[in-house]
């Protein structure tokens, strides 16, 4: 019998946040068919969702640096790079806002799972239009096979420029995308050689980037076209040769499996008999969507309530969503102090901290992020919609952490929570309703899942 609990540990892990009407659907409809609802919209079909359309991709824009003319001046470049880092911010705003609105939670976050994995920061790639161009290529190959992904983001203009691909010739190799594709992004460290970089590096040669245009392209002059051996097989590999070589190697399967429990699950290892299903979910159609489904209904993924630790961006947008919260609708500035305040948790989108992506766990519980979070959630608190603070102020005060509790789908507060709680809102004026909502927003019970 599904329980409440079942679907909203269901709900808080595979979207950015439940919200009350939510879990009571998913509460009535049961386990199962909420599963089934949340993996059609990470499939190649999902349907309508009138959120994202709301919200509509940002339409491209030339990065600004790289439309001047040879002779420009100081002044000029300045003005320039001081334009694309207001397009980056803007592009930021924008999947901030489109990860509160949309309805296919299930693809927006996987979508950030996979801007995570293939951890690609505008910090270095400076270019709001390839960054977009990347988001997007994770958005529409999310879930289902990951050869696609795979072999779109080898191509991939933002990928290849943040890890020097285009300086990857026949003349002078460039091992840097050939190592983390490897290492970080397929079969992971352990499984591959020194040799297999340097071999796999040939095979990437001949890629060039545009950056007027946002395009990369194969250029058969600087590709190297000789034999090499990459993970014992010889042949005169090209970049798909790789990759194929890649997907098929059992070490991707079990880490790409390892990565989705890792994010989604638990930060403890997954259980054997457990990564043995996710594998085999997975199987010879490296089907993402089935190796959610395996790990979602697995007994081993019921027991791990309580072991993950929300993510910066996960606690905010969910805590939007929740609340009723447009940022979309904040003036510039006040969507700038939302970017700064991520800045500050240390997680804003399109800026991970290297190619390893960011860190997990207890990382992200400091003294200084609490009182990050504290002041973000005040924000969030002042500009909750008008129906969402009434249903906190309607229920007696005694009960208004139960009340929260179901607005923000945490099972229950602690008796210490519950004790600030019920401290910070005895006069039931709005200014201490708003209080009780940011207290519970920053409580351990919200804060890890």
């Amino acid at each position: 019998m599904t329980t409440r609990e079942d679907v909203a540990h269901l709900l808080r892990r595979a979207t950015f946040g439940p919200r009350a009407m939510d879990l009571d659907e998913a509460e009535r409809i049961g386990f199962g068919a909420t599963l089934d609802g949340l993996l059609t919209q990470t499939g190649p079909t999902p349907g309508t969702d009138p959120g994202a359309e709301r919200t509509p991709v940002p339409p491209a824009e030339r990065d600004p640096y790289a439309v001047l003319p040879k002779n420009a001046d100081g002044d000029a470049k300045a003005a320039a790079v001081k334009a694309q880092k207001a397009q980056v911010v803007a592009l930021t705003s924008w999947w901030v806002n489109r990860m509160v609105s949309a309805e296919h939670q299930a693809r927006e976050k996987l979508t950030f799972f996979w801007h995570g994995h293939w951890a690609t920061s505008a910090q270095k790639v400076r270019s709001a239009n390839l960054m977009r161009t990347q988001q997007q290529t994770l958005y529409r190959l999310a879930g289902g096979d990951f050869g696609p992904m795979v072999h779109a983001m080898v191509r991939d203009p933002a990928l290849i420029y943040w890890l020097d691909g285009q300086r990857n010739s026949a003349a002078a190799p460039n091992e840097n995308l050939a190592r983390e594709l490897m290492e970080l992004f397929t079969l992971g460290i352990g499984n591959y050689s020194e040799a297999d970089v340097k071999e796999g590096a040939r095979a990437l040669t001949g890629w060039q980037l545009d950056r007027v245009e946002g395009t990369a392209s194969f250029s058969p002059k600087r590709f190297d076209s000789k034999p090499k051996t990459i993970l014992g097989k010889r042949a005169d590999h090209d970049a798909d040769d790789f990759v194929e070589l890649l997907l098929a190697h059992p070490a991707t399967a079990k880490f790409v499996t390892a990565r989705l429990w890792f994010r989604y699950a638990s930060g403890e290892p997954v259980p054997a008999q457990t990564h043995e299903r996710l594998v085999a979910a997975y199987g010879a159609k490296r089907d993402i969507t089935a190796a959610l489904r395996a790990m979602f209904t697995d007994p081993a993924f019921a027991a791990t309530r309580g072991q993950l630790v929300k993510q910066p961006v996960e606690w905010a947008v969910g805590a939007m969503r929740q609340l009723g919260v447009e940022p979309g609708s904040w003036k510039e500035n006040d969507r700038k102090q939302l970017n700064a305040a991520l800045d500050a948790l240390g997680q804003v989108p399109f800026a991970p901290p290297s190619v390893g992506g960011w860190p997990a766990g207890a990382a992200w519980l400091t003294t200084s992020t609490t009182q990050v979070r504290l002041g973000l959630a005040n924000r969030f608190a002042n500009n909750v919609s008008p129906a969402t603070l009434d249903a906190v102020a309607s229920a007696p005060a005694a009960g208004r952490p139960d009340a929260l509790a179901r607005l923000l789908a945490v099972e229950s507060f602690s008796t210490r929570t519950r004790a600030v709680l019920l401290d910070a809102g005895n006069s039931g004026k709005q200014a201490d309703l708003r209080r009780q909502i940011a207290l519970a927003l920053a409580s351990p019970e919200y804060c890890v899942q």
